[in-house]
């Protein structure tokens, strides 16, 4: 389907901010017989909207990936069924109280003439977190963090994940069945000791490939504890093979923290460059 950048005739455009829990959830986008984020949205905006509408959302998150802040825009008939306007505060209100505690509506406000949730976005920030060395995960943490048996050496893994950072084919940590090209710019990639001794990446890039955080964490945690040196993180990106399976992180400790947007004055003109690309790609 072409991209709208502006609502129909009669339509208003919303721009909605949540966060959710992905463990019981089979990922973002809707799929037959199975329960995920868009289907639970969906049927509660059209539930209490009265209308049919589709969610169009800034990162498609896979089975079990969380989110803080997470963005979509949904387009709306201008006035309610009473022939009232939409009232965000009441939106936000009643969707919550629709939705199960695993999803936050945190906003909803009167997008931007050209605003669009996916295109006109300039970056995703995701962070991923390990409790390395056999550390004990505490019980009310352990769905956003991986457990991993070995110590990890947070400086061998900077200098890895630096190897990675500019514009690249990310072939080798793209998960087959994804559409589109696998040439990204990776922004930043850093890995920090935290005070509870865990250990948490922050990987910001223009866009992500199907399972490629989860990719290139596992290669970095290979690095990490020993197996390689940093130089065959760049032996693997050159080579376009795919990474093992084994390779690939669990999707609980990944969680997508932020999403960019231009001023409103460049809205359009990021989202027709993005359509651009990706057309000519």
């Amino acid at each position: 389907m072409e991209p709208t950048l502006n609502p129909e005739s009669g339509f208003l455009r919303f721009r909605i901010d949540f966060s959710y829990d992905g463990t019981n959830f089979s990922g973002w986008a809707r799929q037959p017989d199975q329960r995920t984020v868009q289907g639970e949205m969906e049927s509660a905006i059209s539930g209490l909207t009265r209308t049919n509408v589709e969610l169009v959302v800034a990162g498609r998150t896979d089975a079990g990936v969380h989110a803080t802040a997470q963005v979509a825009h949904v387009d709306l008939p201008e006035r309610d069924k009473y022939g009232k306007e939409w009232k965000p505060q009441d939106l936000i209100y009643r969707l919550n109280r629709m939705l199960t505690e695993e999803i936050r509506i945190k906003s909803v406000s009167l997008a931007p003439a050209y605003f669009h949730a996916r295109f006109s976005a300039l970056r995703r920030t995701y962070i991923y977190k390990i409790a390395d060395g056999q550390r004990q995960v505490d019980p009310l943490k352990r769905f956003d963090i991986v457990p991993w048996y070995r110590h990890l050496d947070v400086a061998r893994m900077n200098e890895a994940s630096s190897r990675l950072l500019g514009a690249h084919d990310f072939a080798t940590f793209c998960k087959p069945g994804g559409s589109g090209t696998t040439i990204r710019t990776l922004e930043k990639f850093t890995w920090e000791r935290m005070g509870d001794a865990s250990l948490v990446a922050t990987v910001t890039a223009d866009a992500f490939c199907y399972s490629m955080v989860r990719n290139i964490v596992g290669a970095v945690v290979c690095v990490g504890e020993g197996r390689f040196e940093p130089e065959w993180i760049t032996t693997l990106l050159n080579n376009k093979t795919r990474v093992s399976e084994s390779m690939v992180f669990p999707a609980r400790g990944l969680t997508l923290v932020g999403v960019d947007y231009p001023d409103e004055k460049e809205l359009q003109q990021r989202a027709t460059t993005t359509i651009r690309r990706r057309d000519e790609e």
